[in-house]
């Protein structure tokens, strides 16, 4: 089970916990593999200057079972990234799971990909200095049911809330993909289990199917 972690130029640290919780849960299932991919393999700065290595560019990034795009500061470059849009748009059109985590989500919104279907994002600003990227997302496409929400899984696309609900979308994608028990273990070992039952309790988990 392989996992790829999209980042850019701009991404917020924090949202590298998707890869720390698959990596927590390879202590539960050994056969899962994570793999960084950005737009060309080789150091990728993140916000506040942490350097990142991208395993992998897009141009030779693998099949993946389930790509998640992270979020940050960078996100809007990347909606205007044609290499970034076009190879989201073929991860989905070859069938690929593809998550994006906080405005991660604005990204597969501008690549077209969300038209259609239920979706979320970040909600949370400092108030006065910014927009609510969901707010942005309803405004800018209207094409998406923009919803408030922990997270929407619409299929082969799953949107996830802001910042640290990135490590409840990465269980979400391992319940999903490997069963309820890898998921709940996982969130065990990391005690996160409270926080977890928590934030499915304040905010919805959407599905279409």
């Amino acid at each position: 089970m392989h996992f790829g972690i999209f980042i850019y130029d701009g991404v917020e640290p924090i949202d590298l916990g998707t890869y720390g919780v698959l990596s927590m849960a390879r202590r539960v299932a050994p056969q899962i593999r994570i793999s960084t991919v950005a737009a060309q393999a080789g150091t990728v700065r993140f916000a506040n200057e942490l350097e990142v290595i991208a395993r992998y560019g897009i141009a030779d990034a693998p099949a993946f079972d389930a790509l998640i795009v992270t979020g940050g500061p960078g996100w809007e470059a990347q909606c205007s990234h044609a290499p970034t849009l076009d190879y989201l748009r073929r991860c989905v059109a070859g069938e690929m799971l593809v998550a994006a985590v906080c405005t991660g989500g604005m990204i597969l919104a501008a690549s077209g990909i969300l038209d259609g279907r239920i979706a979320t994002t970040k909600q949370e600003v400092i108030a006065g200095r910014e927009v609510p990227p969901l707010e942005r997302l309803r405004g800018e496409y209207p094409g998406v049911d923009a919803r408030p929400a922990l997270l929407a899984d619409s299929g082969m696309v799953v949107t996830g809330g802001g910042v640290t609900l990135c490590i409840d979308v990465t269980l979400y994608l391992l319940e999903r993909m490997l069963g309820a028990e890898v998921a709940s273990e996982t969130a065990r070992i990391m005690e996160y289990g409270a926080a977890r039952a928590a934030n499915r309790t304040r905010l919805p988990t959407l599905t279409t199917a």
